[in-house]
């Protein structure tokens, strides 16, 4: 009896040290690659974004990141792969200001961003620059103000689609300026340039990171951004609203998962962005693409998206624009 006993102890002992050896499921995180839904084609300013955090990501965790583009219906055809993806932190969302803005503009999403996601982390603000064809006879925001108005439903307006940032700045300059303007939809920034160079279409209020490259190449001409001051990354292009008081479109970018997502996973994933953007070559490369890194915690980033989404609503509800 005594020596059946003394096995049972042994096994009970040996039992508990097996356990408390094992790290928890997490832990383990990632012990696969990372599939990131990105919602506009490659080659734009969320597309360069998302790469650079992606390689940074995948060099912390040891684990790819893949970046996945799944343009169209502005950035909602991505967010509902990631949202109907399982919550295991193998599929994620870049999260930008057209998620915040859909929300009010498109009358039938089947889904609800706010209700159906969690949020990860921040990774940069940024701003829109408005750019234009170097064919059009402006140089300034008034001039081309006063350009719109002398011709008006002459001019369009390039996009990354319906319900973007770079939508709803336009939408946002009509209505202040009284320049009535076509809008035309791309399904990514990266796509709508090579019109805009060859001016079929004569503007667009791009992302920074996409905008800048273009600028400073010489094949389109900056005379704008959208932040309410200068921007720290672009000192010598004026603000817009230098010459329309009060027009201001900053935007963000971050990461988003499945409602579901195990908070453990979430710290994980949050960590290894907060540490990322402590690198300093990595807050380089966002920095020269125009963008300001802001780590957040997920609870920080998910007021962002939060007050996003509320502000977004009353530029759509402003400018009497919607999606069906």
């Amino acid at each position: 009896m005594l020596r059946i006993l003394r096995c049972a102890v042994f096994g009970l002992v040996f039992l508990f040290g097996v356990f408390a050896a094992s790290p928890p499921a997490s832990a383990a995180y990632p012990d696969r690659p990372v599939h990131w839904m990105i919602g506009f084609a490659a080659g734009g300013p969320v597309d360069i974004v998302a790469r650079i955090m992606a390689q940074a990501l995948s060099d912390r965790l040891g684990q790819q990141f893949i970046v996945e583009n799944r343009a169209g219906s502005g950035g909602n055809i991505a967010a509902g792969a990631a949202i109907n993806a399982a919550p295991d932190g193998y599929t994620l969302l870049f999260v930008a200001p057209n998620n915040a803005i859909s929300t009010s503009l498109y009358k039938k999403l089947p889904f609800d961003f706010l209700r159906d996601t969690v949020p990860v982390a921040s990774i940069m603000q940024l701003t829109n620059m408005l750019v234009v064809s170097n064919a059009m006879p402006v140089k300034t925001v008034q001039e081309f103000i006063d350009y719109c108005r002398a011709n008006p439903g002459q001019i369009s307006f390039a996009s990354s689609g319906n319900g973007t940032s770079v939508h709803m700045s336009a939408e946002l300059f009509k209505v202040m300026t009284k320049c009535d303007m076509v809008h035309v939809p791309y399904r990514g920034s990266a796509i709508a340039f090579p019109d805009i160079i060859s001016n079929k279409v004569q503007l667009i209020f791009d992302n920074l990171p996409s905008a800048l490259e273009q600028s400073r190449g010489g094949t389109v001409r900056a005379i704008g951004v959208t932040s309410p001051q200068r921007w720290p990354g672009v000192p010598d292009v004026p603000a817009i609203a230098e010459t329309v008081p009060g027009f201001e479109a900053v935007g963000f970018y971050g990461i988003s998962a499945p409602k579901g997502t195990p908070p453990e996973v979430v710290e994980i994933l949050n960590k290894a962005v907060g540490d990322a953007l402590k690198d300093p070559k990595v807050t380089a490369r966002l920095t020269e693409n125009g963008g300001i890194p802001k780590p957040m915690t997920p609870a920080e980033f998910g007021k962002l998206v939060t007050d996003e989404t509320e502000k977004w609503r009353k530029v759509v509800a402003f400018a009497g624009v919607s999606v069906d």
